[in-house]
């Protein structure tokens, strides 16, 4: 499951900020990457920045909008190359192995920016709410139509197996204990 993209030198400027700051943003944290930081790496002046972006929260809200829209393009590109339909749980575990193998993976970004912002900014708690349930949404229309009511209760182990792997624990113990948990609540 691959969610970054590359960077474009050809881009348009608002663009390359845009990129820089979800690969600092995901890679450094939020509050850990300053404005210089992202100006330096997408190569655009101060002035140009500000243009498209008055203040950092601005930018920090356009960043959760692109990574949702690909991490979910991706989640779901991912169930589907694993059939999905035919066995949610194997496809579950399977995507989830492959992102957190890739060499990027610093967890959520949504469950990192929930944690960093807390109350600061309410429009990003917002977006990961959004982000949360276009989850559910997804492993839902994954699962057999008498288990649908269900997806919640999937996504809320999702997000413990990113936490856990996260957090340093192995990962292949963890989505086979992912793995196991699912294909006991989902029979399969």
């Amino acid at each position: 499951m691959l969610i970054s993209e590359p960077f474009d030198a050809q881009a348009s400027a608002r663009d390359r900020i845009v990129a820089s700051a979800c690969r600092l943003f995901y890679q450094d944290g939020i509050r850990a990457t300053g404005v210089d930081k992202i100006i330096a790496a997408a190569g655009v002046t101060k002035v140009t920045f500000y243009r498209h972006f008055p203040a950092k929260n601005d930018l920090v809200l356009a960043f959760l909008q692109v990574r949702h829209q690909r991490w979910i393009a991706a989640f779901q590109q991912a169930l589907a190359a694993e059939n999905g339909e035919k066995n949610p749980a194997r496809a579950l575990a399977a995507a989830l192995h492959s992102w957190f193998q890739q060499p990027d993976f610093r967890g959520c970004a949504f469950i990192n920016a929930a944690t960093e912002l807390a109350d600061t900014l309410p429009e990003a708690l917002a977006i990961v709410q959004q982000h949360k349930q276009a989850m559910c949404a997804v492993i839902a229309a994954y699962l057999p139509a008498e288990q649908q009511s269900r997806a919640e209760i999937v996504a809320f182990l999702v997000d413990g197996a990113i936490v856990q792997v996260q957090m340093g624990k192995d990962i292949e113990r963890t989505v086979l204990l992912l793995g196991e948990t699912l294909g006991a609540i989902l029979g399969r």
